[in-house]
C-alpha cells in the first residue's frame, strides 16, 4: 500500500471541537468560573483559556484493528494563533513508508475548516475534499474533522442534568449541536467536561442516524507551565470495534514558530 493509501483509508461516519488537536493541549489553564453553571460558560472555559501563541508536541498513536492487532505511528503536530481561529500541521515522522506525510488545517471562526495533505509518494500538495472531512486519518480511529478545530459559536450547548465522576474528577455533561448541520459528520456529541479543571474527559459522538458511532475518553492530566493536558487520549470506533490511543510524549509552549510554515505553498518547500 502506497502512502497516500495509508493517509486516506476507507470511508466512514464532521465535529470535533479539534478533539485531538483540543485535547493534546486540552484547553489548558485554571478554569474561570467553574461555579458557572452555563453550558457554552464552561465550554468557553474550555476553549479559552489556553493563551499560548504557539505550541508544539511530538506524540506516538498506537491503532488497534479489530482483530486485536496494534500500529504504531509518531508524529509532531505544531499550532500558531488561537483554539479555533488558528493553523496546525501534523507531520508525522514514523513509520518509514508515512514519514512526512504533513496535514494542514486553516480554522476560522464561521468559515468551513480548510485542509491540505502533502505525499512525498507524489510529491503534491492537495486540499481535502468536504466529502473526506468523514474518513479516518492515516488509518486511525480520527477522522480528519476531529483533526482540525471548531470555534465556540458553531454549536450549541445543553447542560444535561447527569454529573458522573471520571478520572477522579466530578463532571459536567454537555449536549453540543453545530448550528449548520451540514459541516459536521455528527448530528450530536455529548461532552463530560471536568469541573475543577478545563477539560474534556469523555466524549461521545453520534451520526446523522443518532447511533453512536465514537466514544473518547482522556486521562493523564498534567498540569505544565499553568496550562492543564492530557496526556494520553483513546478514541473508539464502535460501530467497526477498533480504536487509537494517543501519547503526548513531550510538549514546548510558545516556542517562536514561524507562521509563514503554515501555508499549503510552505508545505512541499519544508520537506
Amino acid at each position: 500500500m502506497n502512502r497516500l493509501a495509508k493517509v486516506r483509508p476507507r470511508n466512514q461516519g464532521k465535529h470535533r471541537k479539534a478533539l485531538l488537536v483540543y485535547l493534546v493541549f486540552c484547553a489548558s489553564c485554571s478554569l474561570p468560573v467553574f461555579g458557572e453553571t452555563d453550558a457554552k460558560a464552561i465550554m468557553a472555559g474550555v476553549y479559552q483559556q489556553d493563551t499560548s501563541h504557539d505550541a508544539k508536541l511530538r506524540a506516538t498513536l498506537d491503532i488497534t484493528d479489530k482483530e486485536g492487532h496494534t500500529v504504531k505511528k509518531r508524529f509532531t503536530l505544531t499550532r500558531v494563533g488561537s483554539f479555533g481561529n488558528g493553523k496546525t500541521l501534523v507531520r508525522f515522522t514514523d513509520p518509514p513508508e508515512l514519514r512526512g506525510v504533513t496535514l494542514l488545517s486553516i480554522n476560522q471562526p464561521g468559515i468551513t475548516d480548510r485542509q491540505w495533505i502533502y505525499t512525498p509518494a507524489t510529491e503534491r500538495v492537495r486540499s481535502v475534499a468536504p466529502r473526506e472531512r468523514s474518513e479516518r486519518f492515516a488509518g486511525s480511529d480520527f477522522t480528519y474533522e476531529d483533526i482540525a478545530e471548531r470555534s465556540l459559536d458553531d454549536f450549541t450547548y445543553q447542560l444535561l442534568p447527569d454529573e458522573d465522576n471520571i478520572e477522579n474528577h466530578k463532571t459536567f455533561k454537555i449536549s453540543a449541536t453545530p448550528v449548520a448541520p451540514e459541516r459536521s459528520q455528527y448530528k450530536f456529541i455529548y461532552y463530560w467536561v471536568a469541573q475543577d479543571v478545563p477539560c474534556i474527559l469523555h466524549a461521545e459522538m453520534y451520526d446523522q442516524d443518532g447511533r453512536k458511532v465514537r466514544e473518547m475518553h482522556a486521562s493523564g492530566l498534567r498540569k505544565e507551565s499553568g496550562i492543564w493536558g492530557a496526556r494520553k487520549t483513546e478514541m473508539r470506533s464502535v460501530l467497526e470495534s477498533t480504536k487509537s490511543v494517543l501519547t503526548v510524549d513531550e510538549v514546548h509552549l510558545n516556542a517562536g514558530l514561524d507562521a509563514a510554515l503554515f501555508t499549503p505553498e510552505a508545505l512541499e518547500k519544508k520537506q
